[in-house]
């Protein structure tokens, strides 16, 4: 029987062997910009209602997993549900019952991704992504861990049992909701990562440091979480705060950068899409393999696509001996 104050053990998570893995890239910026689709609140999830948006999000997998197939490395599914929550789900007409049809059906398309592509990239796992209650960029109004347990709990709930071999919390900015959405994987039996982001500064928006973020976490969910990441933001603004001799910097698994140096606030305001430079940013994976000595896990956020990830492939393998195997 799994015990719930133990931290998780699964065999498919990152984290537990020696493969490593890429991701996609930022989801909403490309359909939006690239494929010119219109996504309500930055809603990807909305693409599953029909049979043209399905369509739209299978050719975006599709392009990434061929990626990691060429670099002989594994993948992480990450499902389109950055906004299937309550209260967004609300914003854009969807209740409950709504929410929890479109969350199980996320991670059986994920399913369908895996099941066409496992003989050809291997390992693939499938991770039901949940987003922040509210802004990603802005804490506003801060939850208590139990309330946020209470609040993200149907999503979790809905993707464990459709199937999803993990949880990830992407954009987090605030330590209590992180820990609810941790107690809410907890009470699911399912293993959960925490992606923080982060300012210019390598701060959370909250002002606190990444290090005493990941501390606080660990120790509310007694080292629940698989591993942490950090996404959303450049490498530039949050490499100087890893120090080699810190333990928490072993607590982070995975990175998803933004593909451009500009601040929360200026890419909140800008009109176009920055999407950096593919290969100077997969130098940047490289310098960031050689200050987190577990990091398994590589993938983008906002501006970057498939592109960005094959640099970051590459880097990889330039790095680590077993994905170049």
């Amino acid at each position: 029987m799994h015990d719930p104050n133990s931290a998780p053990r699964h065999s498919k998570v990152p984290m537990m062997g020696d493969s490593y893995f890429l991701s996609d890239g930022g989801i909403e910026t490309t359909l939006i910009f690239h494929d010119g689709l219109d996504l309500p609140l930055f809603a990807a999830f909305v693409l599953l209602d029909t049979e043209e948006g399905r369509a739209a999000l299978v050719r975006y997998y599709e392009r990434h997993i061929a990626v990691a197939r060429d670099h002989r490395l594994g993948f992480v599914l990450e499902s389109p549900t950055w906004r299937s929550s309550r209260d967004w789900g609300r914003k854009l007409g969807y209740g409950p019952g709504d929410l929890d049809r479109v969350n199980a059906e996320a991670i059986y398309l994920m399913r369908t991704l895996r099941n066409r592509h496992a003989d050809t990239v291997s390992p693939l796992i499938i991770s039901g992504c949940v987003g922040p209650r509210g802004d990603g960029y802005v804490p506003g109004e801060i939850m208590t861990a139990h309330a946020a347990r209470d609040y993200h709990a149907p999503q979790v709930a809905a993707m464990a049992g459709a199937g999803a071999d993990m949880i990830t919390a992407i954009t987090m900015n605030n330590t209590p909701e992180a820990t609810g959405i941790v107690l809410a994987a907890r009470a699911q039996s399912i293993p959960v990562v925490i992606a923080f982001t982060v300012e210019t500064d390598g701060k959370l928006a909250t002002g606190q440091a990444l290090s005493d973020a990941i501390r606080e976490v660990d120790g509310a969910s007694d080292g629940y979480p698989s591993y942490f990441m950090v996404n959303c933001a450049h490498p530039d603004h949050f490499k100087h705060v890893l120090g080699k001799d810190d333990d928490w910097v072993n607590r982070i698994g995975g990175v998803r950068a933004n593909a451009s140096r500009m601040s929360h606030a200026e890419l909140d305001e800008s009109e176009v899409l920055d999407d950096g430079n593919p290969t100077e940013l997969g130098e940047d994976y490289r310098t960031l393999m050689g200050l987190l000595p577990n990091l398994r896990v590589m993938g983008g956020c906002c501006g970057t696509d498939h592109r960005h990830i094959d640099a970051m492939g590459r880097a990889c393998k330039h790095v680590h001996p077993v994905a170049a195997q």
